[in-house]
């Protein structure tokens, strides 16, 4: 009887014994699964998907300020490519500087002004001209505050008879402003002003 008793009592202490180990199992799968989950969460919050042509695309997330130089360039090039390329059609020319005059100050609203009141605009019309502009290179310098930009470019003045190019140089400074859909990179050129702006070649066509 005593032997029994002595076989129950061991059988139950190993039953505690793996009863223990089981829930401290248990607990460690449970810690680990929250560590991992919230590792996963933290993860997926670092990065953006964008959904182009059918393809997932991971884009990962950085320090805004990182990007600004960039950005700072890019506001440049969209302006000059709204100012400077113009069709001979009077709503398109409307359209294009619009939208430049959203990306910079009063200087640029003088610039088109002068353009306006010299007619140049319909001469554009008049003879079926097409200006296009490529802009070679921008370079800001981000350790000032407003950030200087200097704007290299070759314009292309296209006639029946004729493509004449040139050589622009302009310079600006850069502010910090809200972003919207007229302004997306959240900047607004200050003190525009064309260094020059020169023909370089005229070719028969």
């Amino acid at each position: 009887m005593f032997r029994s008793l002595k076989n129950i009592d061991s059988a139950y202490q190993q039953t505690k014994t793996l009863a223990l180990l089981f829930m401290v199992l248990c607990a460690f799968v449970t810690g680990y699964s929250v560590y991992a989950s919230q590792r996963s969460i933290r993860d997926a919050q670092g990065r953006i998907y964008v959904l182009a042509q059918g393809n997932l695309l991971e884009a990962v997330s950085h320090n805004v300020k990182d990007n600004r130089p960039v950005e700072a360039q890019d506001h440049v090039k969209r302006f000059h490519e709204f100012f400077f390329t113009l069709d001979p059609d009077a709503k398109a020319i409307e359209h294009n500087v619009t939208q430049a005059l959203f990306l910079a100050d009063e200087s640029a609203k003088r610039e088109y002004d002068n353009f306006k009141e010299s007619g140049y605009y319909n001469n554009l019309i008049q003879a079926n001209i097409s200006q296009h502009i490529t802009v070679d290179s921008v370079t800001i310098n981000p350790a000032t505050y407003p950030y200087y930009a200097k704007c290299y470019a070759t314009e292309q003045i296209i006639r029946s008879s004729s493509v004449t190019t040139r050589n622009l140089v302009s310079e600006c400074y850069l502010r910090d402003v809200s972003r919207s859909s007229n302004n997306p990179h959240g900047f607004l050129m200050e003190r525009w002003r064309v260094l020059q702006n020169i023909d370089l070649s005229t070719q028969p066509r």
